[in-house]
């Protein structure tokens, strides 16, 4: 006979792991990372404004965490149905290389799991081996010294070192053990994080998520807002705010004319007092959801975790349903909206849908003038986001149903959003996906040059797009956020980077003049056969600046027609594109192409 729990050395142990502890766990990995989250975006090789490493993985985790916790309180018990509802959620919300990654590697273990409601260790350790198959799978070109080492050794580490009697808890411990082991060896694996002197921000976060988990699982009686203290090089606890969505709600939608219809969405979360209850832990549920049916709620749901109950009723008389649970308890958070005014929303937002079309495109960008710019060129839809935003998969396979097309070129015009797009990809199923990885906003407004919504031939035009792409040279200007030693030189706090892909040519205290070098850095033969440049300009730039600059590349480059934006990305002060012109012929169809040649 199998028991989930017996003790030794005087303190409780898990034999078989069940799905209620393990999101108990998942809730323990989430208040890690979001408390570490900060420390681990500040990781950042690179001394200009990154992908947040941190913020990606803590939104990803946390998609995934919430999507279980849906689950009704009695259908908690299997493992197989956490994991399954955890994994549907991370891959729905996952956010830049590192969350696509750790989505992964999670959807490889929910594999494994898919057919057990319990676990014993040794069949944790097989689920785990399928997170490394899995994750090591869905990455094209795997790089070592980044979290796919991190959680690959780690388990190498636990399989070396589990027995036929270890404990769940004796996994996990063990588990950490390893990836603390090797974490410091990244900087050695990667030369740009030993040039940096800092350790793999990804591995930073699935050991920040790992010691979170196991922290959960020792302290059985685990809630939400307790922080696993993490001890690891370079990173230290520190709390990050989680803004609360600004959602803005237009409320003339019910006037003073108005007759209450639809009622009032209550919610709220209540703790039950001891004081005005006799047995918490027993409290029996159905005395409010008795009272919720007698004054006649609809949508009535109610649970109770630990001391917590989360309420959920549609009602006219919210202040009833209020003043009855205070006699059980007190509120935590509580939130009332007049539903007329939600319908009116979902009136606005349920748009008709869109004519099916042939083909469309769909660009991820940033600043109203730089999207104005990608529209005009022929882009269906932009997804905001780009550097240091990057969008979730949840709101590509929203952007694909918005343009309701046969086929789909997509642009992520940035190195950490390509994994994302293309984990989105996989998922969606009524339109054919093709990723063009573009790796920056110059490459994907090259490529839209080069699509053209007549040619019929689209898996020929993408493969076109894609080599030419790969020719592209991104000229960027930014504002350094702190010290580093990069490319020979050293960057102070406030310095402008003048940068051709991750290569820093030029440094200086301002802008224009940091641009300006960063132009004569250019090798003549790279320049010759050009026609056309563009300039962005981003928020910080002035309509002073934006002019000075536009007159100096006249100057230095006149022999070309030069086209300058008010792009308003943010992060790059200033982003060049020069472009050749060349003409495709395929028969019926002619059409321009702007690139690097």
């Amino acid at each position: 006979m199998l028991y989930s729990h017996f003790v030794r050395d005087g303190t409780m142990q898990t034999y078989n792991l069940d799905g209620g502890a393990f999101l108990r766990m998942l809730n323990g990995g989430v208040d890690s990372i979001k408390a570490n989250s900060k420390k681990i975006n500040d990781l950042n090789v690179f001394p200009v404004p990154d992908g947040d490493t941190g913020s990606n993985m803590t939104k990803t985790f946390e998609a995934g965490f919430l999507e279980a916790k849906s689950i009704p309180q009695n259908q908690r018990k299997s493992l197989a149905d956490v994991t399954q509802k955890m994994s549907h959620g991370m891959l729905l919300g996952a956010r830049g290389n590192s969350g696509v990654i750790l989505s992964q590697i999670f959807k490889g273990i929910q594999l494994e799991l898919k057919n057990y409601s319990t676990v014993n260790a040794e069949q944790l350790l097989k689920a785990y081996e399928k997170g490394v198959e899995q994750s090591y799978h869905a990455v094209v070109n795997p790089v070592e010294g980044t979290i796919l080492t991190v959680f690959r050794e780690a388990t190498e580490y636990t399989k070396k070192n589990l027995k036929r009697d270890s404990t769940i808890e004796d996994f996990y411990k063990t588990h950490i053990e390893g990836a603390k082991l090797i974490l410091p060896k990244t900087k050695e694996i990667l030369d740009v994080l030993k040039d940096a002197d800092v350790i793999d921000s990804g591995g930073a976060g699935y050991l920040c998520i790992a010691e979170g988990m196991y922290q959960a699982l020792l302290d059985k009686e685990y809630s939400s807002n307790q922080t696993a203290e993490i001890d690891f090089d370079s990173i230290s606890k520190e709390e990050e705010s989680t803004p609360s969505q600004n959602t803005s709600i237009d409320i003339s939608a019910f006037t003073r004319d108005s007759v209450l219809e639809f009622g009032y969405c209550t919610e709220c979360l209540l703790r039950l007092q001891t004081s005005k209850v006799k047995d918490v832990d027993n409290f029996d549920i159905n005395i409010i959801l008795n009272f919720l049916n007698s004054i006649g709620g609809e949508s009535v749901v109610a649970f109770k975790e630990d001391d917590i109950v989360k309420l959920h009723v549609h009602t006219e008389n919210p202040g009833l349903v209020l003043t009855e649970l205070r006699k059980y308890g007190e509120f935590l958070t509580i939130k009332v909206e007049n539903m007329a005014l939600q319908h009116e929303e979902r009136i606005k937002k349920a748009e008709p849908k869109k004519e099916r079309l042939p083909m469309a495109v769909v660009a991820v960008a940033n600043g109203d003038g730089l999207k104005k710019a990608f529209t005009d060129f022929g882009c269906d839809y932009i997804i905001d986001g780009g550097q240091t935003g990057n969008p979730a998969a949840s709101a590509f396979v929203e952007a694909f149903d918005a343009v309701n097309a046969d086929n789909i070129i997509v642009l992520p015009n940035n190195s950490n959003i390509v994994l994302t797009a293309k984990q989105a990809a996989e998922m969606y199923k009524d339109s054919k996906i093709y990723v063009v990885p573009t790796k920056s906003i110059q490459q994907g407004y090259s490529a839209l040059a080069m699509i053209n919504p007549a040619f019929e031939d689209i898996d020929s035009m993408v493969s076109d797009v894609e080599d030419y792409i790969g020719d592209v040279i991104s000229g960027n200007v930014a504002l350094a956020v702190r010290d580093a030693e990069l490319c020979g030189k050293s960057i102070k706090e406030g310095d402008y980077l003048g940068m051709f892909g991750d290569d820093i040519v030029s440094l200086s205290t301002d802008k224009i003049q940091a641009l300006e070098a960063m132009l004569k850095s250019l090798d003549e033969k790279t320049i010759k056969d050009k026609e056309l440049l563009t300039l962005f300009c981003g928020e910080d730039v002035t309509k002073e600046e934006a002019q000075k600059a536009l007159e100096m590349i006249e100057s230095h480059f006149p022999d070309l027609e030069v086209t300058n934006y008010q792009g308003n990305q943010k992060v790059y002060s200033f982003q060049i594109i020069f472009f050749c012109l060349f003409l495709i012929y395929n028969g019926k169809i002619e059409y321009y192409i702007y690139s690097y040649n």
